[in-house]
This record gives C-alpha cells, structure tokens and sequence, in this order.
C-alpha cells in the first residue's frame, strides 16, 4: 500500500474501532454498519461530508492541522495515533529508497560491553538486531547464530522471528501480546519512514508469510516499543518473568539498547544463563 492510501486506510479502520455511543450519539436499532459512518464522523469534526470523504479517498492533500486535530478529536486518538495522523496526511508520493546499512557505534558497543551481566541488545528502527551481549543472544535466541548480527544480510529481525520463527514463538507465554505491540511498533515507523525499501519489503514479507500479521497489520494500530513486563518459557531456564528497557540513543536516535532487568529470582536464572553463553 502506497502512501496514498495509508491516510484513508488508518481512517478507515479507527471509524471501525468506535460504536456510537462510544462518542455520545444514539445507536439506531437495525444499523448494518459496523463502527461510525464517514457522515457522523465528519459532523463530530465539524467538516462536511463530501470533505471527509475526499480526505478519506486522498483526493484531497491540504488537510490544515485543525482539521487533522478535529479528527483525532472525534476518533479517540490518543498522542501516539495523533502523530501517527499528522505524519501519514504530510506524506508525498515518492519512489522507495533503500536508506544505508544501520551500523552501531563505538560508544553503543562500550555501552553494551559494560552491561555483561544484563541481557542487551541494540535495535534499529526496523527491529533489526544491530549487535547483542552474549547473555542477550542467549536469553532470546541461543538458537541464532551469536555472530549474526554482524552481517548486515544475516541480521535477525526481532518481528520476522516473532511470527516466522517457532522457537521465538514458543519462548512468550503471551504471544499474542507481545505481536501485537511489535506489529503497533511497526505501524509508527512506517508513518515516519514511508520512503524506506526495506521497512517496505519486511512488512511485505510478513503481509505474504503470515496471515497473522497480515490481520494485525490492518488494524492500523500504533505504538511505541515499551517496556513491558513478559514472561518467558524459557528452553535453557524454564519460566521467567522480565521486563525490557528501551534505552534510547542521544547519538544514534534510530537505535536503542534493550537491556532486560527482572524481578526477584531473575539472579539465579542469569547465573545459568551465563553459564551457558560461556560454554556457547
């Protein structure tokens, strides 16, 4: 989906989302349509109809941003959906570019050496895995080849394993949670880099290979990475319950370090999970 369409599509699919009575207007007995129509959104923003449709259509670019604000307004948006709006209505149709090889600097490698005893990883704004810690690699996948990350064409991406990879699947006990934040996570980066080739060409690949994404995908839900506590199944250490902190990067605003930190008994995991990153 070109750029053209993302604007009426994420409309689309929040009109979707909301009932009625949701926005204080009376459900009708015997209404066939399925969230808002485009008429009672357009009279909550204060814009006609043949306006609002012409937006939702994107045959018109002009949309000022009080009446982008009117209709986050009326749909609910909240900060995130509302940049996520503004960014996909500012879009142009230009060609795809393929943008250069993410590399990780010396101060994120120092950074991430002297986290040794915490799982780490660095992401770029793909999800790609940019470099890991060897209690990182073998706390999310030890199955991976550690040296991976190295290779630009071999770099595992964190959303391909989610949905691509069983192993990666079986390691979340709330899988479905955690698709659902990286698929929302993916949704906003697409609305910041609509030129990108290979954002463009990983979302459809996962569109094509899992049907999973693919409905996930056209929910038009957006979201930034979080720290959200998960627990894991793990195959070296069993249960266990973490919580990863997205460390964003002064110099490198497109990378972040993970590092994972847990609660109590999280010690005792770690201890094994050493051991085994050191025989590895």
């Amino acid at each position: 989906m070109g750029v053209s369409g993302q604007l009426g599509e994420f409309l689309r699919a929040r009109r979707a989302h909301l009932r009625p009575e949701d926005v204080g207007l009376p459900a009708l007995p015997g209404r066939r349509v399925a969230g808002l129509r485009r008429e009672e959104l357009a009279h909550l923003a204060g814009v006609s109809v043949s306006y609002y449709t012409r937006l939702e259509q994107r045959r018109t670019v002009n949309a000022s941003g009080a009446v982008l604000d009117a209709l986050a307004g009326a749909l609910r948006l909240d900060e995130h959906e509302r940049t996520h709006l503004r960014a996909l209505a500012s879009q142009r149709r230009r060609p795809l570019k393929r943008p250069p090889v993410e590399q990780v600097d010396a101060l994120t490698r120092t950074l991430l050496h002297s986290l040794g005893n915490i799982p780490a990883l660095v992401v770029g704004r793909r999800a790609d895995v940019l470099a890991w810690n060897p209690l990182g690699h073998v706390l999310f996948a030890g199955h991976v080849d550690p040296t991976a990350p190295d290779r630009s064409a071999d770099r595992p991406n964190l959303a391909r394993m989610l949905f691509l990879d069983p192993r990666t699947r079986d390691l979340y006990a709330d899988w479905g949670g955690k698709a659902r934040g990286i698929v929302a996570s993916l949704r906003l980066v697409a609305g910041r880099y609509p030129e990108d080739a290979l954002l463009a060409s990983l979302i459809g690949e996962l569109t094509m290979r899992s049907p999973e994404f693919a409905a996930m995908w056209r929910g038009h839900r957006v979201r930034p990475c979080r720290g959200d506590t998960c627990r894991l199944r793990h195959p070296l250490v069993g249960e266990l319950t973490v919580t990863p902190q997205r460390l964003l990067l002064a110099h490198s605003p497109e990378q972040a370090v993970i590092a994972v930190t847990a609660g109590q008994g999280f010690e005792d995991s770690i201890t094994l999970l050493s051991r085994f990153a050191s025989s590895g």
